[in-house]
């Protein structure tokens, strides 16, 4: 069965698939039938050779939110205690926890070496694992206000994430203020850092995205598989060793956290308040007026 929130369309003349992300009442979160789904997709356009090119978008002008965290241990299965009375669950054991961040990574990883060339129109959000699509594309055309950065760094700690890519795409100063405060930043105020293809006004970027589509579907199918490869070990050899553990290890123990009095516990706020409220907690928790 498909999930209808992801949705793909292939253009066999021009070499082009778009898969849009469609759950805008959300700001394109994306659960894990989502993700599944979106990972699907991206398997079948992996095989087709009438694609090129893969443009990935969102739908209602923001690009993606990352993992839905309404409900956050969904990720690693139901958790129930059994005999428990209703409600109660349990911390998913580090046995699942490592479990399912190596099978969540692995989407990430096939997508940083995927062999198609991929562009990303990004807008209005790019947060938790919609930044890391961004910064994993070839091509991505970002529009200057669009909200970069890894929030879930105030529920969950700042072992988050694929560092290995945000240290060598986002450099280790950004990356440690992005993970260490939760902050997001516009994406015009590191446009002098190259980390995007291109910085637009948002009325631009589609468009854009479109025509950098177009441009690079002229190219070989089979010099863009090349290129793609020889991408990947330049990148594997120089600045990724290590990377495929690195990321789903950190998590999964980062994850895991203790709580202190006076820290924010985002899972127990949200048991308590609810998701809208426990969220709202959390930014007045995180508020400092600067000097």
């Amino acid at each position: 069965m498909t999930d209808d929130r992801v949705r793909m369309e292939r253009d066999v003349e021009t070499g082009i698939a778009r898969v849009t992300i469609d759950n805008p009442a959300r700001r394109n979160s994306y659960d894990p039938s989502m993700r599944r789904q979106l990972g699907d997709y991206l398997h079948d356009l992996a095989d087709d050779d009438d694609i090129k090119v893969v443009l990935l978008r969102g739908e209602g002008g923001v690009f993606s939110t990352g993992a839905d965290m309404n409900n956050a241990y969904a990720w690693y299965g139901d958790g129930a205690v059994a005999g428990s009375e209703a409600g109660r669950r349990r911390r998913p054991s580090q046995r699942r926890r490592l479990t399912v961040d190596r099978q969540a990574f692995d989407f990430y990883h096939q997508f940083l070496g995927y062999p198609k060339a991929t562009v990303a129109e990004v807008r209005g959000y790019a947060l938790g694992g919609g930044l890391e699509l961004a910064l994993m594309a070839d091509i991505a055309v970002v529009a200057g206000n669009t909200k970069l950065g890894m929030p879930a760094t105030r529920l969950l700690g700042p072992a988050l994430g694929s560092l290995h890519l945000f240290f060598h795409r986002l450099g280790p100063v950004l990356t440690r203020r992005l993970l260490l405060t939760g902050d997001t930043v516009d994406a015009s105020s590191i446009a002098h850092l190259g980390v995007f293809t291109e910085v637009l006004d948002d009325g631009l970027v589609a468009a854009r995205a479109e025509w950098f589509a177009h441009k690079v579907a002229r190219m070989p199918a089979d010099g863009i598989v090349m290129a793609k490869e020889a991408f990947r070990l330049v990148e594997q050899l120089q600045a990724y060793q290590g990377e495929e553990v690195t990321s789903y290890l950190v998590h999964a123990f980062g994850t895991n956290l203790q709580f202190d009095e006076g820290e924010f516990n985002f899972v127990k706020a949200r048991a308590e308040h609810g998701t809208s409220r426990a969220f709202q907690l959390r930014d007045e928790h995180f508020e400092i007026p600067e000097p």
